[in-house]
């Protein structure tokens, strides 16, 4: 993979570091607008794949709505609303917790992980952040009448549906077959075909499983990620917006009328990330009141800011 300065961080004068990667910018006929490293190379979206996953789940008949409906597109951070909204999913076929097939694990939020810690509260499948996604797949297999055991095999009915799903949005083939930290397949597209998957929901009519996911992340932000996650800053800053995080430094978004971007900072670092994005957005034009907040992101010595993590100028591309 060829990739790019997508971002420097700087201290006190000095660039101290910089975050290579790729990043990609559509139009809403899904041209490209911006071209930077490599975005046509295979690559693993992961959690930023969780909307065209759900997509195949309501393609398969399943029935949510709301802020349940983002829970199961989500990488949530574990609050109480969360695991009771997980809690709510499976009990709308019948089922519990024990059905779950993700790995057991802590909060992803801070302050819920540091609460969980202090109360010596052991890790569980509802904490981790992937429940949302599991407990819909479950219930998907339950209305099916597919097997239950077996969901998160590569040659399971859903899973197959899924590959289906994402080649579709994609307009590409999924280019390799991966383990997800969850345990749930991970699929390989390239950026350019995560951009143009979320231009395609973004501009889907309400009515609609793609518009229903849409919608649902659009007025439901802090399910998607938690009531402090960087995510849901981005969803409340720019009305109209739906986006998602991914593992190893993945994000995509996306405007109503289509135009999209998608980014992978290629060391993995969260820290880039969000800066980047709105670096893209802006490329886009899209110039909300909420984006100054998050296009910098300080760098402290000795507690006070004395640098910033910056991205690189897309204008010149």
């Amino acid at each position: 993979m060829i990739v790019a300065p997508l971002a420097h961080v700087t201290r006190s004068g000095f660039v101290e570091g910089v975050h290579h990667g790729s990043a990609i910018a559509l139009d809403p006929d899904g041209q490209i607008l911006l071209s930077h490293g490599d975005p046509g190379a295979a690559m693993l979206p992961r959690s930023s794949l969780k909307p065209l996953q759900l997509l195949a789940m309501l393609r398969a008949g399943l029935k949510l709505d709301g802020e349940l409906l983002a829970l199961a597109a989500a990488s949530h951070s574990g609050e109480p609303f969360h695991l009771a909204g997980v809690d709510r999913i499976l009990a709308s076929a019948g089922l519990t917790e024990d059905g779950l097939q993700n790995v057991a694990d802590l909060p992803l939020g801070a302050d819920e992980r540091l609460r969980w810690l202090r109360e010596a509260k052991p890790p569980t499948r509802r904490a981790h952040n992937c429940s949302g996604k599991h407990a819909a797949m479950l219930v998907t297999c339950r209305q099916n009448g597919w097997p239950e055991e077996t969901y998160l095999d590569p040659a399971h009915p859903l899973q197959r549906l899924v590959v289906d799903t994402v080649a579709d949005l994609a307009g590409e083939s999924v280019a390799a077959l991966a383990v997800d930290g969850c345990g749930a397949p991970a699929l390989a597209i390239s950026l350019t075909g995560l951009a143009r998957a979320f231009g395609r929901l973004a501009s889907a009519a309400p009515d609609t499983p793609e518009g229903r996911i849409a919608d649902a992340v659009r007025d439901h932000p802090e399910w998607l990620g938690g009531t402090d996650r960087e995510v849901t800053e981005l969803l409340r800053g720019v009305p109209g917006l739906i986006a998602k995080d991914g593992a190893e430094a993945v994000y995509a978004a996306a405007l109503p009328d289509g135009r999209a971007v998608a980014l992978k900072i290629a060391d993995g670092s969260d820290r880039a990330r969000q800066v980047v994005m709105v670096a893209l957005l802006r490329r886009l034009g899209v110039q909300e009141p909420g984006l100054a907040a998050l296009a910098e992101r300080p760098v402290l010595g000795h507690g006070k800011p004395v640098g910033a993590v910056l991205a690189v100028d897309f204008t010149g591309f």
